[in-house]
């Protein structure tokens, strides 16, 4: 029996460097949280304030996400051989939980002033949150161009982006606000943003569990892969294929392939490792050779070659 590694790739997908994306983003948004808090107890509208409170969220996910991407590029050591790159995939972990407790925050509080209206500044809350649209779209541009290869910076991209639309409906809550002057309105608003913000959260927390616990990559089919490598000549079975994400941006496999015709050398790991990069963005891949034939525990673990 023998084993080989394949040519892998172990850079960042996004090169670019988003550090100066994170400082000016953090920035603006710590100025406007401080303002929106300020005229949200002026005004006494709820609407303003749980805004700022998911704002404020957002900014400590921003330094979280920034801190991540920055460990993720430290070199492995001889204790961490994968490097820190998982810290990306426990900054998108602890993202959801903080905005879960954000959630509550400003549901408790929303159903409190519509069990006890009080009298809402229509004009400053459209002012205030006018603004805010522009700040939150701004920072998520900052982030537009590294969101489709990382799931940290399209985090990061998603909740701002989805800020400014949360920035917008408090603007129509202010405008009936001023124009009815019913104060249900905003903290209904409030408790619409929270609905916005648990979905968004939802999806980043069952994302975030699964790549904690190891699991396949959302994108990857561990089925197509193995069939692909089946496929691979001289291979006559692939077993105990493991596939999981090292970070947000990378995956690492490892698997048996059953070649009865013997090891076929460097050149041919080399060949199947890029297969694995080009076809299904796997960067990191060890292939051990097996002569024999293996026992297959369940059906992922083996895949036969197809019949023509």
């Amino acid at each position: 029996m023998g084993d080989g590694h394949g040519h892998h790739h172990h850079g960042m997908r996004a090169q670019h460097d988003y550090g100066a994306a994170f400082a000016i983003g953090i920035v603006l948004n710590i100025i406007f949280v401080g303002v929106e808090a300020g005229y949200g107890f002026v005004a006494d509208s709820v609407a303003l304030i749980a805004d700022a409170g998911h704002n404020l969220f957002d900014v400590l996910g921003l330094a979280i996400a920034w801190v991540a991407w920055m460990l993720a590029k430290r070199q492995p050591t001889e204790r961490f051989t994968y490097g820190m790159r998982g810290s990306t995939i426990l900054a998108a972990l602890l993202n959801a939980l903080l905005l879960l407790f954000a959630c509550g925050a400003i549901a408790l509080e929303g159903v409190q002033r519509l069990i006890d209206p009080r009298p809402v500044s229509g004009g400053i809350v459209m002012g205030v949150a006018a603004v805010g649209i522009i700040v939150n779209f701004g920072t998520a541009l900052l982030f537009a161009r590294g969101r489709k290869h990382d799931i940290n910076l399209r985090g990061a991209f998603l909740h701002m982006a989805a800020d400014g639309v949360v920035s917008a409906g408090v603007v129509v809550a202010g405008f009936l606000t001023l124009k009815t002057g019913k104060g249900w309105i905003d903290p209904a608003t409030s408790l619409i943003i929270v609905v916005v913000i648990f979905l968004g959260t939802w999806a980043l927390l069952r994302e975030s569990v699964a790549l904690a616990m190891d699991a396949v990559p959302t994108g990857i089919d561990p089925r197509a892969v193995s069939e692909r490598l089946a496929r691979v000549p001289g291979v006559a079975r692939v077993h105990h294929l493991h596939i999981w994400p090292t970070s947000t941006t990378e995956t690492a496999l490892t698997t048996h392939l059953v070649m009865p015709g013997g090891h076929p050398g460097d050149g041919f790991l080399r060949e199947v490792a890029h297969i694995m990069e080009h076809d299904f963005a796997i960067g990191h891949a060890t292939f051990q050779i097996e002569t024999g034939d293996a026992d297959c525990v369940v059906p992922v673990d083996c895949a036969p070659v197809p019949e023509n």
